[in-house]
C-alpha cells in the first residue's frame, strides 16, 4: 500500500549491540523473514568500514542471493533478483555528486517502482531519494563491536522494526 510509505507521527527506534558478524547476520535473517521487506527502502548510515556493505551481503544471502555480491561504489547501483522474483537494488552514493546523474540513470523510476531498495551513504543523495522506511546507523566501537540503531520512519518501517526486535 502506498500509505505504508507515509511518514509516521512518532519515529520508533531499536538499539542493538553487535559483538560479532553473527549478530549482523541475525538481524539480516530477521528482516529477510518479514513480508514488509518486499517494497521497503532501507538507508544505511555509518563511517567507512562500519559494516554497511557487510550487512547488505548478509541480508542478500538471507534472501537467497547466491551469486557474488559486490559493492556498488563505482557503479552506484547493483541490481539483484531473489528467488521468487523480488527485485533488489543496492545503491552506494559515496561517490555520488551530480544530481543530473540521478535523472540520467533512472534512479527516480527505481525508487518509484516495486522492490527492495538499500542505500549506503544516502545523505549524498539528499533531496533526491524518498524518506527511508527504515534507517540503520552502524557505529564501530573501540573494539570489534558495533552499536546499531534502527529507526522506523514509516508504517512499513515499523513493521520491519518489529521483525528486527
Amino acid at each position: 500500500m502506498a500509505s505504508d510509505h507515509l511518514p509516521i507521527v512518532e519515529t520508533r527506534t531499536l538499539v542493538q549491540r553487535w559483538r560479532s558478524e553473527d549478530d549482523c547476520d541475525a538481524l539480516a535473517v530477521k528482516l529477510a523473514s518479514s513480508q514488509a521487506l518486499g517494497d521497503a527502502f532501507i538507508a544505511l548510515h555509518g563511517d567507512l568500514g562500519a559494516g554497511k556493505t557487510t550487512f547488505v551481503r548478509h541480508l542478500l544471502r538471507a534472501l537467497g542471493i547466491g551469486s557474488r555480491i559486490k559493492s556498488p561504489t563505482y557503479a552506484v547501483v547493483e541490481p539483484h533478483e531473489a528467488p521468487g522474483g523480488l527485485a533488489i537494488f543496492h545503491f552506494d552514493f559515496y561517490r555520488f555528486s551530480d544530481p543530473h546523474e540521478w535523472d540520467d540513470a533512472g534512479f527516480r523510476d527505481i525508487f518509484a517502482g516495486p522492490g527492495l531498495k538499500l542505500a549506503e551513504w544516502p545523505d549524498n543523495a539528499a533531496g533526491r531519494i524518498p524518506l527511508a522506511d527504515l534507517a540503520i546507523k552502524i557505529e564501530a566501537m573501540t573494539d570489534d563491536t558495533r552499536t546499531v540503531t534502527l529507526q522506523a520512519n514509516t508504517v512499513l518501517g515499523s513493521r520491519l522494526l518489529e521483525a528486527a526486535a
